[in-house]
């Protein structure tokens, strides 16, 4: 349960659950049964049933099922003059009649087929009113789980006295969403889950795009703000009536949780804590202190910061990073005791020592200045880009590196640390938020500690400008793929170390051991080495091999070198290792090299080792990569040995920022036109001059 929201936690004490399916979910638009969605419904109930939880169901959908058949009938049974007459609407009850039959048939066939035995129960609103009936209900429910066979629940709508079943919401219970709420008190149920056609409640209707899921559910909070859509498409009260049902369970001391059936997983996601549809409890109004302001509201916080940071003058803004320098200097004990406790924890969960860390220009820059006619100046001038959304693993270092280059560019900051680092990560910026002056406000830098909130901050392209992932391979194509918003980074960092024939074979060594051993976690670390195949005859790539293999470094063969060398073939090419292992290959000359690195590299670092300076030149020009070296590691590829002070992180991007992007990075520009009453008027009377003026300060 690594990903279970705090807010969930209560679901690690629940044994009984009471699940209530709707209509909208049963049945497809076109009002035959669902069967995918109600066969994944049922191998959730039989995984949870074979895991020990008592589940109930109470299920939807007859009167839709029986609706569909009875439609057929008519229309079998019909003569040709029948059918050219109106059609009435069939009976609700006769519907209800011949649908539950079917429907319990279905379940009966499907629970069967996974070994699962299930029951029927039916029940009208009058039955609870008898309080023998009520206790007998209870003694056959828990007799049935103890056997472990699954109840399933409906009204029987067939014989209700109810005058308008579907209008009328007068008794104890009144649709099938108000009596999985009753079940699950008078059952003593321990979690109501009611699925929906939809991922949970929203603050207005599904279909706005400005409506919000909302996480968890506080009246206080909520029962006012909420704009309900339309009803279900075929069941009873749709969202209003799960909504009304599931406050009365919480108020009686039963979580539910609202949840898309549509989803082959949801139960068993809602039941390992995951941080999907909205739950409701009696102790939510609880929570609104120390559950986290929402994503939305954390975002707009940052940006109103920024602008507020953007008025201060650049002096001011330094002023503010040597305050949070003295700050983490002064409180450097506490820091190292939290990060001690993240090593700790790190290493106890089997991460490699690589993965865990012990731990200017500025804007409103003037970049052009031009006389465009008599009085009419054009200024080109640095800004910031707004809110930056800075998603990072493992290194609590880089907080601190990030804060700093916000602050002195003037951008809002969302920050998301790696789950080792959360100590570390709560600590830097409890300190660094201490220190931001009233003018701009310590929601300037805000700090996300659920995973869960990714998802919606990547939604926010209307606040954020810009996505900064640092970490896996995995994590930066997850976010890639799952936003709009501009992400800067990259994916991979598959960095070549070429040692050409003219290499320094001493040199070499040096580099090749750096580069691969210094920080083998690192982006900007070898992973593969490729080799003049001139050196595989005269001694120099045996030289070169034993300095990694002294190294303790794992070696993995192209074609040519695991022939030659004997060493395991390297499953592709394009493979980050991110610890003490790579790949070695024979080229033919500097071209093949080339050719190598611009197919199978990530266009991060490349490094040739040579003394020849044409052929270095021939490298530096034609390998297609953010940063190219001569004779130099690739580790040097870094925001601070570059000078930029500190690093946001490391682009492949050929758009914006490419290579490491510091403060320069996170600048865009605006054109500022100082005029006298100057009009276009077809350029008539207007004497361009475009002459270039001096830079101001």
């Amino acid at each position: 349960m690594d990903s279970m929201d705090p807010a969930r936690a209560f679901v690690k004490c629940v044994k009984r659950i009471v699940v209530k399916v709707g209509t909208a979910v049963v049945t497809r638009s076109d009002g035959r049964l669902a069967l995918g969605r109600l066969g994944a419904l049922c191998e959730q109930l039989k995984e949870l049933n074979t895991q020990g939880y008592e589940v109930i169901l109470v299920t939807s959908g007859a009167v839709g099922l029986g609706r569909q058949r009875l439609r057929y009938r008519r229309l079998a049974n019909s003569s040709f003059s029948d059918l050219q007459k109106p059609q009435g609407d069939l009976d609700g009850k006769a519907c209800a009649a011949v649908g539950q039959s079917s429907l319990m048939a279905l379940y009966d066939t499907m629970f069967s087929q996974l070994d699962v035995t299930s029951s029927q129960l039916l029940v009208n609103d009058g039955f609870f009113r008898d309080t023998g009936f009520r206790k007998q209900l209870s003694d056959t429910v828990n007799s049935l789980l103890d056997l472990r066979v699954i109840p399933i629940f409906n009204e029987n709508d067939a014989v209700s006295t109810r005058k308008a079943p579907y209008e009328d919401s007068s008794g104890i219970f009144w649709d099938n969403d108000s009596l999985a709420g009753l079940l699950a008190l008078e059952l003593k149920a321990d979690l109501l889950v009611l699925l929906s056609d939809v991922e949970g409640l929203y603050s207005g209707p599904p279909s706005d795009p400005n409506s919000k899921l909302i996480h968890t559910y506080i009246k206080e909070k909520h029962q006012g703000e909420i704009t309900f859509g339309d009803k279900s498409r075929l069941g009873r009260g749709g969202m209003t009536a799960k909504v009304n049902a599931a406050v009365c369970a919480a108020h009686a001391g039963i979580p539910v949780i609202i949840t898309s059936g549509y989803a082959t997983d949801n139960i068993i996601r809602v039941l390992q804590g995951e941080r999907i549809g909205t739950v409701f409890h009696k102790d939510a109004h609880l929570w609104i202190n120390i559950k986290e302001v929402s994503a939305h509201e954390m975002a707009v916080a940052a940006r109103d910061c920024s602008r507020r940071l953007q008025a201060l003058k650049s002096e001011e803004r330094r002023n503010i990073l040597l305050a949070m320098a003295d700050a983490l200097e002064k409180n450097e004990s506490m820091i190292r005791v939290e990060n001690g406790a993240d090593v700790a924890d790190a290493e106890a969960a089997g991460y490699e020592k690589s993965l865990v860390l012990q731990s200017l220009c500025a804007c409103w820059q003037i970049w052009k200045n031009q006389l465009l006619a008599d009085k009419l100046i054009l200024e080109k001038i640095s800004c910031p880009l707004g809110v930056l959304l800075v998603i990072f693993e493992s290194r609590p270092d880089a907080l601190v590196q990030i804060a700093a280059l916000a602050i002195r560019s003037g951008n809002g900051l969302l920050l998301k640390g790696g789950k080792e680092a959360r100590r570390s990560n709560a600590v830097l910026h409890k300190i660094i938020a201490s220190v931001m002056p009233d003018t701009v406000g310590d929601k300037f830098i805000g700090l996300v500690t659920s995973r869960e909130e990714i998802p919606d901050l990547l939604k926010l392209d209307d606040v954020i400008d810009l996505v900064v992932p640092r970490g896996s391979n995995k994590l930066v194509s997850q976010i890639k793929d799952s936003t709009k918003i501009p992400v800067l980074g990259h994916a991979d960092g598959i960095c070549h170390v070429y040692v050409d024939k003219s290499a320094n074979i001493d040199m070499a060594k040096q580099i090749v051991r750096d580069a691969k051993t210094d920080y083998p976690a690192a982006c900007n670390a070898m992973e593969t080495l490729l080799v003049h195949k001139d050196l595989s005859s005269n001694g120099g790539l045996n030289e070169l091999i034993l300095e990694l293999q002294r190294e303790g470094v794992q070696l993995y063969g192209g074609p040519r070198a695991s022939a030659l060398l004997n060493i395991a073939d390297a499953s592709s090419y394009h493979h980050e290792y991110s610890s003490l292992a790579c790949t070695v290959e024979i080229v033919e000359d500097v071209f093949a090299a080339i050719d190598h690195i611009n197919k199978h590299g990530s266009s991060h670092t490349e490094c040739i080792v040579t003394e020849d300076s044409e052929v270095a030149e021939t490298f530096l020009c034609q390998v297609d990569s953010a940063a190219v070296f001569h004779n130099a590691s690739t580790r040097f590829c870094d925001g601070a040995r570059f000078g930029l002070g500190a690093e946001v992180g490391i682009s492949t991007s050929r758009i914006h920022a490419r290579g490491p992007v510091g403060v320069e990075g996170l600048l865009t520009n605006r054109w500022i036109l100082r005029g006298s009453g100057h009009v276009v008027d077809s350029d008539r009377g207007v004497n361009y001059t475009h002459k270039e003026l001096p830079l101001k300060a």
